[in-house]
């Protein structure tokens, strides 16, 4: 057993953990002065973006290096206790808000990933978006953007963390529908922020819930309150919540991750989301928007762990919804024409394997492969953009503007297809060390049913993403891409800068554009290797940096230095506890995260996860070949001719009818009655309010108007003027203009003065 105070001690700090809130603070700032004074700069609020994800990106850094030391620094089997520091941000009565960071592994990770994607994206766009008509207002959203998932990722409190997830929801918003001119743009970002905030209310139902649940365990035993993070997981894990209260907590916070990370069946918003310019798709799909709910249940995995059982069942809400989202996904990307709602759907099914993995137990592969995931999806949507800024005229139509790019984009196309490789799960890309090993803990945990879905979810990414390889990059040109332009294409970037690359032939982008593809290549081929489990345990240094400790700790509780904290786990035999925490651990003690398995790498298992993959990359090129270059009679037309395929292919291309159930049925069937009820209201309650106000109003003003204005206010005027104009008559021979009649009335009236005053003194 460990005091966490004295291992707290012993391990070393440094300014950037100790600073890391500036991590957010300094792209927030940034955000205001883009705003305020943006138009007013040289290059017009970009170089502020782009300064500061830099700066964010530098204090990463520096935060990440100092958490490796602080990890290498502790002796073997010590509890390394994350770097917290909280303020009071307001209190009432008894119940505290505090805000603050917390950094651990987990939160070193992301925000690195975060950061640095960030930072490639902007630059990436001073190119791509120059000429907008809002440029400034983008650079704005984007730099927000990053802001807010950096705030999330390094909350101690749910309160900053729900503050964080809010703030990328109306960026979003903002950045989706940057073209908003456009119909579908707009329609885009209405779609996006509704089907979030669906399932945004159960991040605040679960938030409450764990407050009120766990306030009073977390402030006896530990000194917060039930909103730390911390606090609410050690008290997950303690054995003290009802089973019934924490399932309910487990599935309303599920139910906010689904909606974030585009998890079936609120995965719908994802897609559309590719209305907004590449560089948001890339940065929304890479590292932030959707991976904000995978994070969640990474940073809350406790509960998870503890409400849904996860390693005492063969199946629960998060793997069922994970396997679910990776297939269904999987399906979609094969009848997409669209090079981005490829890529969208691929998100998607990624996503689903780290929702898989997390539902497994196999928190550490779950979490790598968002690391490895956000490198090769960023440079696959870059990539894209790429090809449509400089050789398919602006379209992402695969099947009509490109084909045969490779030889005039070897950058482009060579970023593309490691990428490609890294997303396959091809050794030794990074995709293999993650998403392979999230296969392997899967089936090791025994979710049997759940790793052949996996294997088959591999099966069908190699297939889709050999499709899309082969209609953009080989074959015959086509299009745009063969020098013909059209008046109409599908072409979601459709802003003003694009006007002055019209009449350019296909050929690779400029530096702007291919370096950021280029370093994020390399990292898609190597990152890989930080947790290379196959060549043993000294390779595994994101376990050894993220993983957090299992181990049972003795807080300091608030009755002061050297009072423990004694805290009762599960009890399974006399004398022992079974606990998340370990088997068999001692009576007293709190632990932070549950002990998880690691299943052994074996070569033969990898054998059969690369076998299905190469088989669907070739199967898959095969068909291409044959349908797309061929035009073998067989294939062309199939699912029009043969009755099952054609019902099929209708029940993909209408996206399973999900949007028609939303928009024509319960949309409907929701606002269609509340719209109608709210007509009624208006014109019987409102109207019948306001008119029969307006008829009061007009008969008091006209009894006012008769009685008060005419009768007395003029009549008051009117007597006046006629008083006035009598005495005026009267004294009017008086005003003779003779002087010497003056004269006279003047003598008179003294005279008669003289007169009074005799009579008065005598």
């Amino acid at each position: 057993m460990i005091a966490a105070s004295e291992a707290l001690n012993q391990l070393s700090s440094g300014w950037f953990l100790d600073h890391a809130y500036l991590i957010p603070i300094v792209p927030a700032v940034c955000f205001f002065i883009i705003i305020l004074f943006g138009k007013r700069l040289p290059m017009k609020g970009s170089e502020v973006g782009v300064l500061s994800m830099v700066a964010s990106l530098v204090l990463a850094g520096g935060t990440a290096m100092q958490w490796i030391d602080r990890v290498n620094s502790a002796s073997e089997g010590q509890f390394i206790s994350p770097v917290v520091h909280t303020w009071n941000w307001w209190q009432i009565g008894g119940m505290k808000f505090t805000i603050g960071q917390s950094i651990d592994g987990l939160a070193v990770i992301v925000l690195v990933v975060v950061a640095f994607i960030s930072t490639l994206v902007q630059i990436y766009s001073l190119e791509y978006l120059r000429g907008d008509r809002r440029y400034t207002h983008f650079f704005a959203a984007l730099t927000l953007f990053s802001a807010g998932m950096l705030a999330m990722v390094i909350a101690e409190d749910t309160i900053l963390l729900l503050l964080g997830w809010e703030i990328m929801g109306l960026c979003s918003f903002m950045l989706i529908g940057h073209w908003w001119e456009d119909g579908a743009n707009s329609r885009a970002a209405l779609k996006a922020f509704f089907t979030v905030r669906t399932g945004d209310m159960g991040l605040l139902v679960g938030i409450s819930m764990l407050y009120f649940a766990s306030n009073d365990w977390t402030t006896e035993n530990l000194g917060v309150s039930g909103f730390s993070i911390r606090g609410i997981s050690a008290w997950a894990l303690s054995g003290e919540p009802n089973s019934t209260v924490i399932l309910v907590v487990s599935i309303a916070l599920f139910i906010a991750a689904i909606g974030k990370s585009g998890q079936f069946p609120l995965h719908t918003w994802l897609p559309d989301a590719m209305a907004g310019p590449t560089p948001v798709s890339s940065l929304l799909h890479s590292s932030t928007m959707v991976v904000a709910g995978v994070f969640l249940v990474s940073r809350l995995y406790p509960v998870f762990f503890t409400g849904f059982d996860i390693l005492g069942t063969g199946g629960n809400f998060i793997t069922i919804i994970g396997g679910i989202t990776i297939v269904i996904a999987a399906a979609l990307a094969f009848v997409q024409n669209d090079i981005k709602k490829v890529l969208a759907y691929s998100t998607v099914s990624q996503l689903g394997y780290m929702m898989l993995g997390l539902g497994a137990g196999a928190w550490l592969p779950a979490v790598f492969h968002i690391f490895t995931h956000a490198f090769f999806k960023a440079c696959l949507f870059l990539g894209a953009g790429s090809i449509s800024h400089s050789a398919s005229h602006h379209s992402f139509d695969m099947k009509k503007d490109m084909g045969g790019l490779r030889k005039v984009m070897p950058i482009t196309f060579t970023t593309w297809i490691i990428s490609t490789l890294a997303l396959c799960g091809v050794f030794p890309f990074s995709g293999f060390f993650s998403k392979d090993e999230i296969i392997d803990n899967v089936g090791n945990n025994g979710y049997n049913t759940f790793m052949i879905i996996g294997l088959i979810g591999a099966f069908m990414t190699a297939a889709y993403m050999t499709r899309a390889t082969y209609l953009t990059f080989f074959g015959t040109a086509r299009g745009a891409s063969a020098g013909e332009h059209h008046d109409e294409h599908d072409a979601h970037d459709a802003h003003d800068s694009h006007d002055s690359h019209a009449a350019a032939s296909p050929h690779e982008s400029g530096l702007l554009i291919t370096v950021p593809l280029m370093i994020l290549a390399v990292l898609a081929l190597s990152s890989g290797f930080l947790n290379a489990t196959p060549f043993g345990e000294k390779w595994e240094l994101i376990k050894k940096w993220v993983e957090p400790s299992s181990a049972v700790v003795m807080e300091t509780a608030p009755g002061g230095p050297g009072h423990s904290a004694a805290l009762s786990l599960p009890k399974a035999e006399e004398g022992h506890h079974e606990s998340p925490c370990g088997s068999e651990t001692p009576e007293e003690g709190v632990c932070y995260a549950p002990q998880l398995q690691h299943a052994k790498f074996k070569w033969s298992k990898a054998a059969i996860s690369l076998g299905i993959v190469f088989f669907g990359m070739l199967s898959s090129w095969f068909v291409c070949v044959a349908l797309y270059t061929k035009k073998d009679k067989r294939l062309v037309g199939l699912t029009q001719r043969n009755g099952a395929l054609r019902a099929g292919y209708k029940l993909l291309d209408n996206k399973y009818y999900l949007d028609t159930l939303y928009e024509n049925v319960i949309v409907k069937a929701i606002a269609g009655p509340i719209a109608a009820g709210a007509y009624w209201f208006n014109n019987n309650i409102l109207d019948g309010i306001l008119h029969l106000v307006a008829r009061v109003s007009r008969t008091v003003s006209g009894w006012v108007y008769r009685n008060i204005d005419q009768r007395v206010v003029d009549g008051t005027v009117n007597n006046s003027g006629r008083a006035t104009r009598g005495v005026g008559g009267i004294l009017q021979p008086v005003q003779s203009g003779k002087v010497s009649q003056y004269g006279a009335l003047l003598f008179s009236a003294a005279a008669v003065a003289a007169l009074v005053l005799v009579i008065i003194n005598s």
